[in-house]
């Protein structure tokens, strides 16, 4: 079976796809949706040009459609990729977003593709340890929650960042996963990536109570 990734460059789209390549599913292709809205509740949007790089480090063609603010613009950029795609089935990285699982779920049946959320409704507090154990490289790219300052941004994630959310999970609320938006992540490194990601320059940037790392410049490396 053909599948395409909905791919952020974040550590759930990585990981999912991850899953499906080692369950034998044929994946050909990412497919990265580029909301205008920042605020969007559909997509992740920090530093999503560095998908492309991704996509190069995999040795995956990336498809790409880009949205106007609003739940019309950015479902109909999913539907419009999805149906270019030539794919049999999508993978998607929710976890516990019904919101999201819902919409690219109908979208997926109304074009005849089959949906794959593979970490669907898996305990977080668990999946949060998946993630380093699987040879994921991870940083934070942004930051919104009590508890997360600037400090996070550009933070590797290890057992000692996963420890820190564990807590501020019991003593704040907030998801081990980020799937309230408290903080997105970005994947530089992962057993099916040819190369890495090299972080060339990069900057915090903080306004109010939250922020993003920007990536500025970044590209393919050799692993070691």
């Amino acid at each position: 079976m053909r599948i395409a990734a909905l791919f952020s460059g974040g550590k759930d789209s990585a990981y999912a796809a991850y899953v499906a390549i080692q369950r034998g599913w044929d994946l050909v292709r990412l497919v990265t949706i580029r909301p205008e809205d920042p605020s969007s509740m559909l997509y992740h949007t920090p530093n999503l040009d560095v998908t492309r790089l991704q996509a190069g480090a995999m040795g995956l063609p990336l498809l790409e459609e880009t949205c106007g603010p609003g739940e019309d613009e950015e479902l109909g950029a999913l539907r419009r990729a999805l149906a270019r795609a030539d794919v049999d089935g999508v993978v998607v990285g929710a976890i516990a977003s019904d919101y999201q699982h819902r919409r690219v779920n109908r979208i997926g049946h109304d074009l005849g593709l089959r949906v794959f959320a593979p970490l669907w409704r898996q305990d977080p507090r668990a999946l949060v340890h998946e993630y380093g154990r699987a040879g994921m490289q991870i940083v934070f790219s942004s930051v919104s929650a009590a508890g997360l300052d600037a400090t996070w941004l550009g933070r590797s994630w290890d057992e000692e960042a996963v420890g820190e959310l564990l807590g501020l999970h019991e003593s704040r609320g907030v998801h081990p996963c980020g799937e309230g938006g408290e903080f997105e992540t970005l994947v530089l490194d992962a057993p099916f990536f040819r190369e890495r990601i090299e972080i060339v320059h990069a900057e915090p940037v903080w306004t109010g109570t939250a922020g993003v790392y920007v990536i500025r410049e970044a590209r393919l490396a050799r692993k070691p």
